[in-house]
């Protein structure tokens, strides 16, 4: 019989249609529908010795005199890094100015690759990218709200198969994570804990929906999860921002966050997904009452009509059979190379 089941972090309803229920695997991309890409496309402007096609980077990670993660600004961006923040009442109509920042963080500069097959070293660039351009934008006093992204296949909305993120800085703070916000400070009120710290306690308690663990994170599936191999990535540590990471916990972040990805990548051919990383607006970034954390949605299902109208979602996999499965997905070593690191200062 089909049930419904409640997220405690957004206060979504789910209906787990077990009567509907496909088992994983019948989920899996088939290989033939995947097209292989080059390792260098002479097009790209995110493929080495192309940078002229891209704005000149922020930022630069580079080994060896070749770069193996670079910022630039995004060339359409949504926001402007220019002009002054201001805000306009006419009567039910409000305007904020458009400014802020929307930068794209490329991975590597192999054109074919995925955070899947990256070895553990590169797959800690980009972590370490994100931190230093999230502390680096959280200075602006424009900035209410940073949003890192990643959009990786059509069905996830990218537009250029080069392996990039993106970060996007507004000026406001949206109502979802406002109201999410607010649910989290009347938990703290009423139960004296952190609602996240207290989700976490009882995933790791269960433990049937945990995916992967490592010293500082915890990979799981939630218990309403809306949709299939949606998982969350969260800190033992208890940090409202990521701006508190540590530079260990940034190492651990990478190698759970590379490993959860490889186990869709075998377990289920690569699936196009989308993760954001949720982080405190700047204004509560030192909060008791929230907890930053990774959101991990594999694009293996489609919102349709009933989700639209009614606000509920219909999962037809089973969150504990799901990660089961990934529980029991193998991958193979990453590689482990030595080269010494440095930053390139920011132009």
């Amino acid at each position: 019989m089909s049930e419904l089941r409640q997220n405690p972090l957004s206060k979504d309803w789910v209906i787990v249609a077990s009567e509907r229920a496909k088992r994983p695997h019948d989920l899996a991309i088939k290989k033939d529908d995947r097209r292989q890409l080059p390792s260098y496309s002479s097009n790209c402007p995110f493929c080495p010795g192309n940078e002229q096609m891209a704005p000149p980077a922020s930022m630069q990670i580079v080994r060896e005199g070749q770069w193996q993660v670079r910022v630039v600004p995004n060339k359409f961006a949504a926001l402007s890094s220019e002009g002054e923040l201001f805000r306009r009442t006419d009567g039910l109509k409000r305007t904020v100015s458009g400014v802020g920042i929307h930068e794209v963080i490329v991975e590597t500069p192999q054109h074919h690759l995925t955070t899947a097959l990256l070895n553990e070293d590169d797959a800690e660039l980009i972590l370490q990218c994100y931190h230093e351009r999230y502390l680096a934008i959280s200075r602006d006093p424009r900035v209410d709200l940073i949003t890192i992204f990643k959009n990786h296949g059509t069905a996830a909305g990218t537009s250029l198969e080069h392996p990039h993120s993106q970060l996007i800085a507004t000026p406001i703070i949206s109502p979802e994570i406002r109201r999410r916000m607010e649910d989290a400070m009347r938990f703290y009120d009423d139960e004296g804990q952190c609602l996240f710290c207290k989700v976490l306690a009882e995933e790791l308690a269960d433990a049937v929906r945990v995916v992967h663990e490592t010293e500082h994170f915890v990979a799981f599936i939630p218990y309403a999860s809306l949709s299939p191999f949606s998982m969350w990535i969260f800190p033992r540590r208890h940090m409202a921002s990521f701006g508190q990471i540590h530079a260990e916990e940034i190492s651990d972040l990478s190698r759970i966050l590379r490993t959860v990805l490889a186990k869709l990548y075998y377990g289920l051919g690569d699936p196009d997904f989308n993760y954001v990383l949720r982080s405190a607006p700047s204004e509560t970034r030192y909060s008791r009452y929230y907890h930053w954390y990774v959101s991990l949605i594999p694009r293996l299902t489609k919102i349709a009509g009933f989700e639209l109208g009614s606000g509920m979602y219909i999962n037809i996999t089973l969150p504990e059979e799901n990660a089961e499965f990934l529980r029991k997905v193998e991958i193979p070593k990453p590689q482990v190379i030595g080269a010494a690191l440095h930053l390139t200062p920011r132009t």
